[in-house]
């Protein structure tokens, strides 16, 4: 099942777009946890990958923005080859949503859009409910406020401890080529076009197996449903839908409208004929999203 997939890969992406051609400038990061490419003039966009992902899953979005907004392209410590750093609890989305707000204030950007693909979109609603004054407006792509919905649409954070530690475990412990078996039979079921997944399997490979399996878990069981209601800025929820889900399409609405219930005033785009990387299976349908949500 297409979502149940979703939730043991979250996220794994890189665009087989070209790299950005515009010149590009390194912003010094908020911390460790973080690097930030900056390119382009005008009001400011932050741009959050997902889990093992690269900020070139992006690289197609940008060359539709960049020359009307400034863009700050997140790239993750211990994804998509960026050197790892340890993290005493394990958490790498709650530290990563800190360091991005942390950044913020640093470059004195006056509330800037934060756009964040499945983790991304999970460290853009801690942005939006734990530093709300910091933030303009929130695009989340296809990312759930606790993704174990996904599996138990009646789970809670501490009922789902033992199934995301069975997986994280099960991460740690596969053979390398079990492991690279596994990523590439699950980027198959998360980009539909087929020409993307070789590149965003190997920029999984090269991500950091403990950054990615502790990401996973933190996933897992953290609940953010309580903490929607502290959101200020305008909120949209992009997903995706393809009848090769195999799944009612009325059953995916529902599951993102009640999962979003509690934050206020949440907007929903349903991007259809794409899986979960939406930015790679319908560019310039999410583009266009992308572009509407920026001018209003």
């Amino acid at each position: 099942m297409r979502l149940r997939t979703l939730l043991a890969a979250i996220g794994t992406s890189l665009s087989l777009t070209s790299a950005l051609a515009a010149p590009s400038q390194p912003a010094p990061p908020a911390d460790k946890r973080i690097s930030v490419t900056v390119e382009g003039a005008g009001p400011d966009v932050i741009l959050i990958p997902g889990l093992a992902s690269s900020r070139e899953v992006w690289a197609g979005l940008a060359s539709a923005l960049r020359q009307q907004h400034r863009l700050h392209l997140v790239q993750v410590a211990g994804f998509a080859g960026s050197p790892a750093v340890a993290a005493g609890d394990g958490r790498v989305a709650a530290p990563v949503a800190e360091a991005v707000a942390d950044y913020i204030r640093s470059q004195h950007l006056a509330a800037p859009a934060i756009i964040g693909h499945s983790l991304g979109g999970e460290v853009a609603l801690m942005l939006g409910a734990r530093f709300p004054e910091q933030v303009g407006r929130l695009m989340v792509v296809d990312a759930m406020p606790f993704y174990t919905l996904l599996i138990d649409p009646t789970a809670t954070a501490e009922a789902a401890v033992p199934q995301a530690a069975a997986l994280r475990d099960a991460t740690l412990a596969a053979p390398a080529e079990q492991a690279e078996a596994m990523q590439r039979s699950a980027i198959a079921r998360l980009v539909k076009t087929e020409s993307a997944r070789p590149a965003l399997a190997e920029t999984a490979l090269r991500s950091d197996r403990n950054t990615v399996a502790n990401a996973t878990y933190e996933l897992m069981t953290t609940d953010l449903r309580p903490e929607l209601a502290r959101i200020r800025a305008p909120l949209e929820v992009v997903y995706a839908y393809d009848p090769l889900f195999g799944i009612p399409v009325e059953w995916v609405d529902g599951t993102f409208r009640n999962a979003y219930a509690s934050a206020p005033g949440a907007s929903f785009k349903r991007i259809d004929g794409s899986f979960h990387f939406v930015m790679l299976d319908q560019p310039q349908a999410f583009a266009t999203a992308v572009i509407d949500f920026l001018g209003r």
